[in-house]
């Protein structure tokens, strides 16, 4: 019986000993980091908070560009085929998207050759299609460099954790040795968790983007069809 108690009692000691290890908090284990550990883990929080804010800011963008009235291509055929060119230039300017405007730009190229129509059309799209993409490279880089910076830390921690071994003199402290290993293993947590971030928004918003892309075209397209109809 005096056993069972004691390896009772030992057990609940492990298991106390346990729960306490594993309650560490996140900002615990940054602090415990060190000043280099927590240098990187703030260039790591604001490449995220952009990383962020650039995906929110495009995509609101984008889907306001992709926003066309199903009844918009009909409209400007109906106007352009009466000769109302004044009436599909007013409704291209209510309008007001990107395919609106690479519209607008191939009805005031009308009574030119089809040929110089389609270009500047195209010439149009370029420029749109630029501005879609605003920004959203960043996006790309910094889903390229955040795991390297994190990965800096790693190296930076392991030096400094070799340091304080080379400077112990045979005598190990662990306090010091286990900040260079937070360090170590913090920033690269971080900058993968950043990385990974950065590079699910990119690949979203250039999905969202090819879809307006191809809206633009097959519109652009539509209206030359329409123009190249035998009256």
């Amino acid at each position: 019986m005096i056993l069972q108690d004691n390896i009772q009692e030992g057990a609940e000691l492990i298991t106390d000993g346990e729960s306490v290890e594993k309650s560490i908090s996140i900002i615990e284990l940054i602090s415990s980091g060190g000043v280099a550990g927590q240098v990187i883990i703030a260039i790591l929080f604001i490449l995220l908070i952009g990383a962020i804010y650039i995906y929110f800011e495009r995509l609101f963008a984008i889907k306001a560009a992709s926003k066309v009235d199903s009844n918009f291509m009909n409209q400007i055929k109906d106007h352009v085929s009466n000769g109302k060119i004044d009436s599909a230039q007013m409704l291209c300017a209510q309008v007001n998207s990107p395919v609106s405007r690479l519209i607008n730009k191939g009805i005031t190229r009308i009574g030119k050759p089809l040929e110089d129509i389609n270009t500047a059309i195209e010439n149009a799209g370029r420029l749109e299609i630029y501005s879609l993409e605003k920004n959203v490279s960043i996006l790309a880089t910094v889903s390229g460099v955040a795991p390297m910076i994190g990965f800096l830390g790693t190296v930076i921690g392991m030096i400094l954790s070799i340091f304080e071994i080379a400077n112990s003199g045979g005598q190990i402290d662990i306090k010091q040795l286990s900040d260079g290993l937070y360090t170590a293993m913090t920033t690269t947590v971080a900058g993968l968790v950043v990385g990974i971030v950065a590079y699910m928004f990119y690949n979203h918003l250039v999905v969202k983007t090819d879809k307006v892309v191809y809206q633009m075209e097959a519109n652009s397209l539509e209206f030359l069809d329409h123009l190249n109809e035998p009256i």
